[in-house]
């Protein structure tokens, strides 16, 4: 917490605006607003529902394919599911571990060779650093093909100087208590087309018609933040700058204290891409001494949380039967690669520490 949470809070209970309607989110949705570009926001319970939200407005319908980035998290994948639609993966490149432009245009013209012209390309900026924006919107734009910009990790981060979010026909942002702020749980859809993010605030709260009854035309979802949340997000919004700075600082601490050993490398930035880092992840090479799981254990055994990698969705039990164009990039990320402790409230301490033990199972 940055501090002016809690007043925000405060007043929020102080009004009595409690529910999933109210003026922080409001104002939230504005302040958001403000550092996107001017795109219209939809303030929701999470990202996940942003997603489910912004293939509904595009039409998703039973049996459609959506191509979508495998090297993520399910959450990015799940939503098609729920509509009877099928996700088709796209594995990543090695530059930014993003979906690949060339496998997404060889994926394009296959599905549309067996009739299945895919619905909408489901992109993920994954761990904060931005994909290769204009080869997919190039090739997006070529097969007049909707991009989703999942963004969810990537609050913060800019290409072009432009934030990640709104480059395509939606954005989403993601609160989930992990991301680089929180509103404990929530998330949002972005677009440049009010209409269309009427539509999803329409369909969050049950979509309820202007009746002075409950009549229902459609079906809806529970999807709105609660003013609450958005309070704290108000706050939270604040103190963003601040957390990208210091998640830059924490990744250029690691960069620079690891930078003796040989066999580890950190994913960097590409020309014109700003990354808020929003977790610091390491990739061990190819004839390292020490694998993965070994230096995850090591670090485990002084309480020392590190994780691997994203484990593809194309190598997920959930997704076997699914369709997917691979090159073996993200497969080999994941054997290979794992998140250090990145968190903002991270001390100087606590960063030597974990290098240290780093260092010390490579010394032995």
């Amino acid at each position: 917490m940055g501090g002016t949470e809690w007043q925000y809070a405060k007043d929020a209970f102080g009004s009595n605006w409690i529910a999933p309607a109210g003026p922080h989110i409001t104002a939230f949705e504005n302040n958001l607003s403000n550092i996107s570009n001017g795109h219209h926001i939809a303030a929701l319970s999470s990202g996940t529902a942003a997603i489910h939200l912004a293939l509904i407005l595009l039409g998703v319908k039973r049996e459609d394919e959506i191509l979508c980035s495998s090297f993520t998290f399910s959450a990015s994948a799940n939503p098609i599911t729920y509509l009877g639609a099928h996700p088709v993966f796209i594995d990543s490149e090695s530059d930014t571990w993003n979906m690949c432009p060339e496998l997404l245009e060889k994926a394009i013209i296959a599905r549309i060779s067996k009739g299945k012209t895919p619905k909408a390309i489901m992109l993920v900026h994954l761990y904060g650093m931005p994909a290769k924006m204009d080869e997919i919107m190039h090739i997006a734009n070529k097969y007049d093909i909707p991009v989703v910009e999942d963004a969810a990790e990537a609050l913060g981060s800019t290409y072009k100087k432009s934030p990640l979010g709104t480059f395509s026909k939606f954005g989403i942002y993601s609160f989930n208590g992990n991301k680089i702020i929180t509103t404990s749980g929530g998330g949002t859809l972005i677009c440049k087309d009010k209409e269309l993010i009427d539509k999803a605030k329409f369909l969050a709260t049950q979509a309820r018609d202007d009746k002075p009854h409950y009549e229902h035309s459609e079906i809806g979802y529970n999807y709105r933040m609660s003013n609450v949340c958005a309070a704290i997000g108000i706050g939270q919004l604040e103190a963003l700058s601040e957390r990208v700075l210091q998640k830059r600082k924490i990744y250029k601490y690691y960069k620079d204290a690891l930078s003796s050993i040989k066999e580890i490398s950190l994913l960097e930035e590409c020309e014109e891409s700003f990354s808020n880092f929003w977790l610091t992840t390491i990739l061990l090479a190819k004839n390292s001494t020490i694998d993965r799981e070994q230096l995850r254990l090591h670090l485990e055994k002084d309480n020392i949380e590190a994780r691997p990698l994203w484990k593809p969705m194309h190598l997920q039990p959930v997704f076997k039967e699914c369709n997917s164009y691979v090159n073996g990039v993200s497969e080999d990320l994941f054997n290979r690669g794992l998140c250090l402790p990145s968190g903002t409230n991270m001390t100087i301490e606590d960063l030597e520490r974990v290098v240290n033990k780093i260092k010390e199972i490579y010394e032995a």
